[in-house]
C-alpha cells in the first residue's frame, strides 16, 4: 500500500480526477481518496514514483504519507 498526502484535494471532483489518473496508470489499481484527511491511499503493481507522476498527471502535488 502507497500513501500519499495531496492538500489540493478539496472536492469529490479531484477525487474522481486523482482516481481516474491512477486507473489509466493502473487499471488493476485500488484507490482510496479521503477528503477529512486529504490523503490517497492506492494499492498496485506500480512503483511509487508511477504513482505520484499520475497524481501529478491530474494536475495535484503529493507527497509520501
Amino acid at each position: 500500500m502507497t500513501r500519499f498526502a495531496v492538500p489540493e484535494m478539496s472536492c469529490g471532483h479531484c477525487t474522481a480526477a486523482i482516481e481516474a489518473a491512477l486507473k489509466a496508470a493502473d487499471p488493476e489499481a485500488r484507490v482510496d481518496c479521503d477528503l477529512g484527511t486529504r490523503h490517497v491511499s492506492i494499492e498496485s503493481r506500480l512503483d511509487p514514483d508511477a504513482l505520484k507522476a499520475a497524481i501529478a498527471g491530474a494536475g495535484y502535488d503529493a507527497t509520501a504519507a
